[in-house]
């Protein structure tokens, strides 16, 4: 990947780190039940420190940032909320699943651009943790879907 092409799938990413961590806030502020509360600000948290070395991985390797994509992505997250459960003013266990797997969707992304950066081996990144990067993400995803398959039968069902 050279340098150009590294920077745009960085930015990629930082663009749905942008979004997650917009979709997480709003999903803790709205959540239906208190242990997901609990577990929403918490993983978005993470996927906030995580867009930081994001950031920190960008600067490392000199990218330049792409405002407008991440204008993009918080746009997008913000109109998504206007019909994401069935109903325009009320919240819903549809709705809260249906961010569940959006961030499930997000957090394998990210999953992936932990392994592909730590394959690379680039050396202006020998100072990232990757294995630990990976581990945090993984066990992010777990959580969420653990949240995402106990909210079935009273999304769906």
């Amino acid at each position: 990947m050279s340098d150009r092409e590294l920077g745009i799938y960085l930015n990629d990413h930082l663009t749905g780190a942008t979004g997650g961590v917009a979709l997480a806030r709003r999903a803790a502020a709205n959540a239906t039940d208190d242990e997901r509360e609990a577990m929403w600000i918490e993983v978005g948290n993470e996927v906030a420190e995580d867009r930081e070395t994001l950031i920190r991985v960008r600067n490392l390797i000199g990218a330049k940032p792409n405002h407008l994509k991440y204008a993009v992505a918080w746009t997008a997250e913000k109109l998504g909320r206007m019909k994401l459960n069935g109903y325009l003013l009320r919240r819903s266990d549809l709705g809260e699943f249906l961010e569940l797997e959006m961030l499930v969707t997000g957090v394998t992304g990210k999953l992936s651009l932990w392994k592909a950066l730590a394959r690379l081996d680039d050396p202006r990144l020998r100072e990232l943790d990757f294995d630990q990067l990976v581990e945090r993400t993984e066990a992010q995803r777990q959580r969420l879907e653990q949240f995402r398959i106990g909210l079935v039968p009273a999304a769906l069902g």
